[in-house]
Formats: C-alpha cells, structure tokens, sequence
C-alpha cells in the first residue's frame, strides 16, 4: 500500500502519556477517593443501578502495583460517529495490554455495537495495529450506532464473552454509547459474568464534558480543522471583498464546536444555540442582528463577512420549536400518507396552512420554499422531522436578504448582500489526529487497560488537568452513574448521561460576548492555519481556546 509522506511520518510517532503511566506497568498503583452519586436524580438512578452506583473515583500514581495478575482477554467497540484519535485509544489499550502480560489478547468487534451481538470480530496483532497508529478515522474495525439496551441483546453479549474467554469491554463512543456502556456493565455485574466495561469519552461535539472530563476526545481535531477552513474562507473573503459566507458547522444538541471555532478566527457573526434559547429568540430577531452587522460593515465599504452557525440552531428557536411539533402532529400516523398523496406543493401548502395554528403559519410563511419542503422530507424512525435536514445556513442568509430588502427600500441600507454557503461537518471527523488528540486518546486507552486490570466496572476511562503538558496530566477512572439523570425519551423515562452544553456564564461565551461586537462591526479575522504537527511546542501542542479559557489561560 502507497503511503503519503505524512501517513509515514505519522507511524514513528510516540504519543506522549501522563508521568504517572509511564515507566514500568508494575509501577503503578491506585489511589481511591469519595463515594460518588449521579449527576441529579440519585435515587431513581441508583435504584437502576444497584451494583454499579456510587463508586469511588480513583487515580492512578507511582507505586507497587496490586492488581490480582490473571490473564485478560478484552473487547473493544468504536460507537457512534467518527472523531479523530479513535485509533490510538485502540493502540494505547493494545499496547498497555501486552505490556502487562503479552498472552493478553484484544478482540475489535466490527461495525460498532452489532459486532459484539453478531459475534463477528479480528483479533489485534503488531503488525495489524501498526498501520493504524496516530491516524484518523474509525476504519480500523468500523462504527456502526446500534444500541446496546434489551436483555436479549445482553444474554447475547454475556454468550459472545463467555465463548471467547472475554473479561472486559471498552466502549469507545458519546453520551447515548457511554450510557449504554453503563446499562451493559450493570448488566454484567448483575449476573456475576466477571466481565467488566470501561467507557472512553468520545464525540466532535464536545458535549460530553463536565468537572471530570474537561474535553471528549476528537474536538481538539476537528475544531481545528474547521477553523483552518473558515480562516481560510475569511483570507479570501477579506480578498475578494464581495461575499459574506455563511458556515454551518456539527453540533446540533450543543454550540461548543461553532463558538471554539469563533474564538479562533473571529468571524463577523457566530450564532450560539444556548443563547438563542435563553433569550427566546425569533427568526427575525436573529435575521436583523445579522443584517446590523452587514450594514454596518456596508456604511464601511465592506460588502462582505463571516458568519458561522450551528447545526442545531433552528431548534433552539421557541417559535420554530413549536413550529417543528405542530408539523409533527399534523403528519402523525396516517396522515402522513395523506400529505405525500397530494399532486403539487400548491395542494400541500393548502393542507399545512389548514394543519398549522395561526403562529405557526406566520413562521411556516416567512420561511423560504425550499426551507418549507425540506420539513417535509423524510421522516426520522420516530415520525419527526429530521431537523438535522434543514439547511440553516440558507435559511438565515435568505431571512437577511429579505430584511435587507427592506431596508433599501426605506433608504437605510445602500449595501450589497452576496451569499455564500458552506457546511463543514465530515471534513473533521476523521482528520489526522492533532498531536494533543493523538497524545490523550493513546493516555485513555492505556488507562483504560489499568482500569481493566484493577478490576474496575461501570467507569469512564479519565484523563485530567489536560491544559497542563501530558507529563502532568492526571489519569484514572470515574463511575459512569456520576454523570447520569434521567430525562424523557419517546414517552419514557430513561437514564442517561447528561449532555453539556455551553455555559453562558462560562469564560469562553463571556469572551466572545465581550468581544462579538467589535468583531461584527470590523475585519478582526484571525486564520489559523493548518494543525501543524512537528515544530516548537506552543505551535504543535497548542490546546484548544475553549480549554485555556476554562482554565484562565487566555489574556484579555
């Protein structure tokens, strides 16, 4: 197989792991704190988890190793979507494995969950894990987004481990996987099957984080690889002078990849999903603060800009919202038959203008047409709309355009308004990994393997103090059952973990906040480049601005 110069380069390096995981396996001890309880909800999640809930976190540090030395045979599942690093937590789990005993076997089930109940596997060896070492993608084994939730699907599991000697699984995957990585281990805990499950915190959007997990894995990566793209977008437009591009980016549930990737260029306009939600904003509302932005920028001369939106916006928007649940309804069950039978969007329009309450249609009739029909596109599995769908990106440059409009017409806008339009989603996903994501995801599945040897069940493999070099990074495990509440799901209650989202009274809003205005007024773009990966420190180790914010290591 012909390799790029890089890919080659890639191979030799050595990811940089936490002091107290380095040197000898037989040097590393544990070190047990407090008793844990969830997030919120504690007595019904306890009463859920029974064996798994309330314990203690714990940390790994120099010392006598104590762990009971017995062979260990373990399964690895990549869930969900893909996030640079993947590979190496593989790696990392791998080689810690033989490190400790090299008879310890690694089994990668394919195509995500579906390969542990389809038994259908590769067993890892050195010369198979080297060509994935320090590269993107989940290509090594495959993903796949089937859930690990009935009691069929767990005898199944249970037999699978049972036929293959298997004492532990690692669940590498978001909220919905590491929950149900949680479900599985009690499950297994329940039953006495002696197989454990460690989850590894992973998802580009940077939504399973909170006081332990300070940045799920991926994010580094693809934030960065999106800002390179929108400074590069904002060197052309800065250029050209005649276009304001309008981004989309991933992140549907949360705004942390749209605002990390505004710290980092500065663009004319970032909408945030949470901030449009506190503030109950419309359509019209977010359509003039835009269009603000390109008068301003027009009274100037400068007919062109940046704005970056998240994915999931329109869904934060209380009108749309309702909007989305009304269309929901009057397509429910067989109606939906109905609908798709009528001849012509004139017939169909009639139908929603019949369906829809008197708000609902004020918002329906604002939207441009083709925003309208891609709400009625295929449902989801639910019978919903698949919000994800819409192209939100036109839908605000064309509510701008019309505002525009009609600002021209009462002379306060003399401008001109060229839209541009762009969607960056699996361009990062499976990046190269940065040298930080390269580095932690190697430190999480290193980890998660002393987790395994300890014994541990039900924990989420931890990586801490990450703003700091990976000398002093922190590693050890917490309980999955911390992060968990429960929340209604299609009529049900159900235990997950709760997603994060971004805090308005957190550092990294409050500096763009303090700084959007300026930024929606002038040219302050910054361009970042691409992620370099050899070089001095503060260039290739560079952690995102969000982190540092966190942390308070970003200057005014």
């Amino acid at each position: 197989m012909k390799l790029s110069p890089l890919q080659k380069a890639r191979y030799q390096y050595v990811p940089k792991l936490p002091g107290m995981l380095r040197g000898g396996i037989s040097e590393i001890c544990v070190n047990e704190g407090e008793a844990t309880k969830s997030v919120a909800d504690q007595e019904k999640i306890k009463a859920l988890f029974p064996n798994t809930y309330g314990k203690k976190e714990i940390t790994f540090q120099k010392g006598k190793n104590t762990a009971v030395a017995k062979k260990q045979v373990v399964g690895v599942i990549l869930s969900g979507g893909q996030a640079p690093g993947g590979h190496n937590v593989i790696c990392g789990l791998y080689d810690a494995l033989k490190a400790t005993n090299k008879d310890n076997v690694l089994y990668g089930f394919k195509g995500g969950p579906s390969g542990l109940v389809e038994d259908d596997f590769v067993v890892f060896d050195d010369e198979f894990i080297n060509r994935f070492r320090n590269t993107g993608g989940f290509d090594i084994i495959g993903s796949g987004r089937t859930k690990l939730e009935t009691e069929e699907q767990f005898k199944i599991a249970t037999e699978v481990c049972k036929k293959h000697g298997i004492t532990a699984i690692v669940i590498i995957g978001g909220d919905d996987s590491n929950t149900n990585a949680a479900v599985l281990a009690e499950y297994f805990a329940a039953h006495k099957t002696g197989v454990s499950v460690i989850g590894c915190p992973k998802t580009i959007d940077g939504d399973l984080k909170n006081d332990d997990i300070e940045i799920s894995f991926g994010f580094d990566t693809a934030t960065k690889t999106y800002s390179e793209l929108i400074g590069n977008i904002e060197r052309d437009c800065n250029s050209a002078k005649k276009y304001w591009h309008f981004v989309k980016v991933m992140g549907r549930s949360a705004s942390h990849v749209a605002l990390e990737c505004a710290l980092e260029t500065q663009p004319n306009i970032c909408l945030i999903s949470e901030e449009v939600a506190a503030k109950k904003m419309s359509l019209s509302q977010i359509a003039n603060d835009i269009a603000d932005s390109v008068c301003a920028r027009a009274q100037k001369g400068w007919n062109f800009g940046v704005a970056i939106i998240p994915e999931g916006v329109v869904e934060f928007v209380p009108e749309f919202s309702k909007l989305i649940a009304e269309i929901n309804d009057l397509l429910a069950g067989n109606k939906a038959d109905a609908f798709n039978k009528l001849a012509n969007w004139n017939e169909k329009y009639a139908f929603i203008e019949k369906g829809l309450s008197k708000e609902s249609m004020q918002v329906f009739a604002i939207l441009p047409q083709s925003i309208q029909q891609q709400l009625f596109l295929e449902r989801d599995p639910h019978g919903n709309v698949q919000v994800s769908l819409i192209e939100s990106e036109k839908l605000f440059s064309a509510l701008v355009k019309d505002v525009l409009a009609e600002r021209k017409k009462k002379g306060l806008y003399n401008g001109k308004f060229s839209p541009l339009h762009h969607f960056f989603g699996y361009e990062g996903r499976c990046a190269f990994p940065s040298n930080f994501d390269a580095d932690y995801c190697y430190s999480l599945g290193y980890n998660a393997c002393m987790l395994i040897q300890y014994g541990y069940n039900g924990y989420l493999s931890k990586v801490s103090n990450l703003s700091k070099p990976a000398e002093n990074w922190v590693a050890g495990g917490m309980p999955i059952t911390k992060m968990m509440n429960i929340e209604r799901r299609h009529g049900e209650d159900k235990p997950v973990i709760r997603k994060a989202l971004v805090e308005l009274d957190g550092a990294p809003f409050k500096f763009f906040e303090a700084h959007r205005k300026e930024w929606s007024e002038n040219t302050c773009y910054l361009y970042p480049g691409a992620i370099q990966y050899y070089g001095p420190t503060e260039v290739c180790d560079v952690i995102t601005r969000t982190l540092a914010l966190e942390k308070g290591l970003v200057e005014e």
